[in-house]
């Protein structure tokens, strides 16, 4: 009777004709800009935050909300037809999701990415109605400890999936975590290898190093073979868009084992999407029984992170509603719109703000099948994209990468900074050093560091701290296992290739 009873308060307030138009301003807005690389949620929140103070706190939050997951629904769009990732959670779906439009099938994973989209958010709010209180519980139990443990158990998980050699795998990770360390110190407040360069301050952005990595050295390698990979077919209908049957019965499991882990890491606070969409890609890495294919065109490589991603979106709101934690940049400005409009987010939100709770639960779901429909008829207008020659593509493209970068903090040493990561990317590139560790090394690097610090603050500098709680200490076992497992298998594969 609670269910009903919550889900009929929800779609009450959820349904009404201004927050169903608030709902549809921030989908739309949100799928536009997730198509568009290097501009993100994040910017588009911070710039509407303030046309939200005179509206009603559930009105703001449905808006607000809106931009995020529809910025996730549109942002694979450029990782597969560009490989331009937008946001972190997006940058895996490059993995196979561009060799697929390479190969001339763009329709395939642009479509799929919608469904998995659709479904891993609604199962991940169907979780967040029955589990919310169970969730809350266990999220209550972690610690820096148990955060540490978590974010390196993500880190090795995306090395251990982006390439068959893991040696340059975890090189990546260092090396993303060294660009993590530039900036300010979190506890003595000074600068530190930022060279004297007052704007370093903040560190080093994540769109600067995604378009570099991802956008910028890709340009200079199609460059340097004077020719963009060619497209074999433009999308010609609905029967383009659709996966052969293998695929569509490969994904099925896929789209379970994605959501189910995204739906998970999402209800734990600092975990978010990022980390399990690449999580999920390594767990398709790990139970296939082909892995060769994936980084080539695997469907299953498209179809988890996405769903994944999507799923940790919506459980990402019981921490942040309910602990008053954000795990994100998205969090921190929905936690900031909440006490803007003099609503404390705590544990007892649900309790005196029942229609604020449930009425953005439900709004979610209305707004999960508007983004179905936005998207899929749009596929065909996406894929035009790659049939304008590409000496008339790369300049846009640059153009985009020049006013995503420039507008992180309207300063051209951020364009300085791209080419330099640019040409590190291309070099890259010519190692066959995947660039997905390297950049999640970026983002967990300095919640790790602080996590970590706190931890062996508590433990009064003891590292035996990480192992006396059962959560952080299964984590790390299950880390070790995982670095074991990445080893043997690379020794296997090099002796398989001796003997053939």
């Amino acid at each position: 009777m609670d269910l009903l009873a919550n889900l009929s308060l929800g779609f009450g307030e959820a349904l009404t004709l201004s927050n169903i138009m608030y709902c549809v301003i921030g989908v739309v807005l949100g799928t536009f800009v997730g198509v568009l690389p290097g501009l993100g949620s994040v910017t588009a929140i911070s710039m509407l935050l303030p046309f939200t103070f005179g509206l009603d706190p559930l009105g703001a939050l449905i808006m607000l909300s809106g931009i995020f997951y529809g910025g996730l629904y549109g942002g694979s769009t450029a990782s597969i037809l560009l490989n331009l990732p937008g946001t972190p959670a997006s940058a895996v779906v490059a993995l196979d999701g561009y060799p697929m439009a390479v190969q001339g099938r763009a329709g395939v994973p642009l479509f799929m990415t919608a469904v998995a989209s659709f479904f891993g958010g609604c199962f991940g709010l169907m979780l967040v109605l029955l589990a919310a209180p169970a969730i809350v519980q266990i999220a209550l139990e972690f610690g820096p400890a148990e955060y540490f443990s978590m974010m390196l158990l993500g880190l090795l998980a995306a090395a251990a999936a982006a390439t068959d050699s893991p040696l340059r795998s975890y090189g990546m990770v260092i090396v993303g975590l060294l660009l993590g360390l530039v900036g300010t110190d979190i506890v003595s407040g000074m600068m530190r290898f930022t060279f004297g360069i007052p704007i370093m301050a903040e560190g080093v952005s994540f769109i600067v190093v995604a378009m570099a990595l991802f956008g910028l050295s890709e340009i200079i390698r199609n460059l340097e073979f004077h020719a963009k990979p060619k497209i074999i077919k433009p999308l010609g209908g609905w029967r383009d868009m659709l996966p052969t049957r293998d695929e569509f019965h490969r994904s099925i499991g896929a789209a379970l084992r994605g959501t189910g882990l995204g739906s998970f890491l999402g209800a734990l606070p600092g975990a978010g999407p990022t980390i399990a969409s690449f999580m999920a890609y390594t767990v398709e890495t790990r139970v296939s029984k082909t892995p060769e294919r994936f980084g080539r065109g695997a469907m299953e490589g498209v179809v988890a992170p996405e769903a994944a991603n999507n799923a940790a979106a919506q459980t990402g709101y019981i921490p942040t509603l309910t602990l008053g934690i954000p795990g994100d940049a998205v969090g921190a400005l929905i936690l900031g719109t909440l006490i803007m409009h003099g609503i404390a987010p705590g544990p007892r939100v649900i309790s005196t703000h029942p229609e604020l709770f449930w009425g953005l639960i439900a709004s979610m779901w209305v707004g999960n099948f508007l983004l179905l429909w936005v998207n899929i008829p749009f596929i065909g207008l996406w894929v035009r994209i790659l049939s304008i020659p590409y000496r008339q593509l790369y300049p846009a493209i640059m153009v985009f990468l020049c006013i995503g970068v420039y507008s992180v903090a309207n300063s051209p040493f951020q364009l300085v900074l791209l080419a330099g990561l640019g040409a590190l990317g291309y070099l890259f590139l010519k190692l066959d050093c995947p660039a997905s560790p390297l950049l999640l090394g970026l983002i967990l690097g300095p919640m790790m560091e602080e996590n970590l610090r706190r931890a062996l603050l508590l433990g009064r500098g003891n590292p035996l701290v990480f192992f006396e709680t059962p959560i952080s200490a299964c984590l790390l076992i299950v880390c070790a296992l995982l670095v074991t497992l990445s080893v043997v298998s690379s020794i296997r594969r090099k002796r398989k290739g001796r003997l053939a």
